[in-house]
C-alpha cells in the first residue's frame, strides 16, 4: 500500500513560465496551449528550463521527437540542480539521435553519473506524442513512459541519491563530439531543421523551493 504521506509530492500543475538558456529564437513557448517547441538548425539548438527549482515531485510531458535523420543529436527532458555545475544532481530521459526506438535513463549525484540504462520504446519517438514522466521522492525515482514504469531506483544507504532541489530542463543539441560519435551517432543534418515538440507539461504543485538561478 502506498504511503499516504508521499501523495503531496505528486500533485501537478501546468508549467506557467520558462527561462530559455540559449538561442531564444529557436524556442517558442505558448502558455495558453501549454506547449513548447525547440528547433535545431544552423543556429544550433536551444534549452529551456523551469523558472523554479523543486525538491521532489512528478514531472511529465507529452513529447514528439524530431523527424528525419537525427543522427548526432540529443533531445531530452531532465531534472538538474543547475546545468553547468560540476557537482549537480540530475535525473534524465535522453533520446539518442542515431536510434529513435530507444531512450536512455540516467541519474547523477554531486556530479557523478554512470548509471545509464537503455530502454526499447516499442515505437519510433518521432511518430507521435508519447508521455514521459519522472517521479522523484525522497526514497525512490521512477521513469514512466505512457503510464508504464520502465525503471525504478530506490535510495540505498551508503549510495548516492539525488537530494538537491532541481529545475526541469529540456534541450536539443549536437552530441556527436562525445565518444567519437559513438553515443548519438555522427551529425548528418540532412533533414534540418529538426523540431522537438513538448505539450501538456506538468510540474509539482507543493514542492517549489525558490525562483532564483545562480547561473
Amino acid at each position: 500500500m502506498a504511503d499516504p504521506s508521499l501523495h503531496h509530492y505528486h500533485h501537478v500543475q501546468p508549467i506557467k513560465e520558462i527561462a530559455i538558456d540559449y538561442t531564444p529564437e529557436a524556442c517558442t513557448h505558448c502558455p495558453v496551449s501549454n506547449s513548447i517547441t525547440l528547433t535545431f538548425d544552423d543556429r544550433g539548438g536551444a534549452r529551456w528550463r523551469s523558472t523554479t527549482r523543486f525538491l521532489y515531485g512528478t514531472f511529465t510531458s507529452l513529447i514528439q521527437c524530431p523527424k528525419g535523420n537525427t543522427s548526432g543529436l540529443n533531445f531530452n527532458i531532465y531534472l538538474s540542480s543547475l546545468e553547468g555545475d560540476k557537482s549537480q544532481d540530475e535525473i534524465d530521459f535522453e533520446f539518442l539521435g542515431k536510434d529513435k526506438t530507444i531512450v536512455q535513463t540516467n541519474y547523477f549525484t554531486t556530479g557523478t553519473g554512470n548509471r545509464e540504462q537503455i530502454h526499447d520504446l516499442g515505437f519510433d519517438c518521432s511518430d507521435g506524442f508519447h508521455e514521459y514522466t519522472i517521479k522523484w521522492s525522497p526514497d525512490s525515482i521512477e521513469w514512466v513512459i505512457d503510464g508504464k514504469v520502465v525503471r525504478k531506483t530506490d535510495k540505498k544507504e551508503g549510495e548516492g541519491f539525488p537530494e538537491k532541489p532541481m529545475f526541469l530542463y529540456a534541450s536539443v543539441w549536437d552530441a556527436s563530439y562525445i565518444g567519437e560519435a559513438r553515443w548519438t551517432g555522427p551529425y548528418i543534418g540532412s533533414d534540418a531543421p529538426y523540431v522537438c515538440l513538448y505539450k501538456d507539461i506538468q510540474v509539482p504543485v507543493n514542492t517549489v523551493v525558490d525562483s532564483s538561478c545562480d547561473s
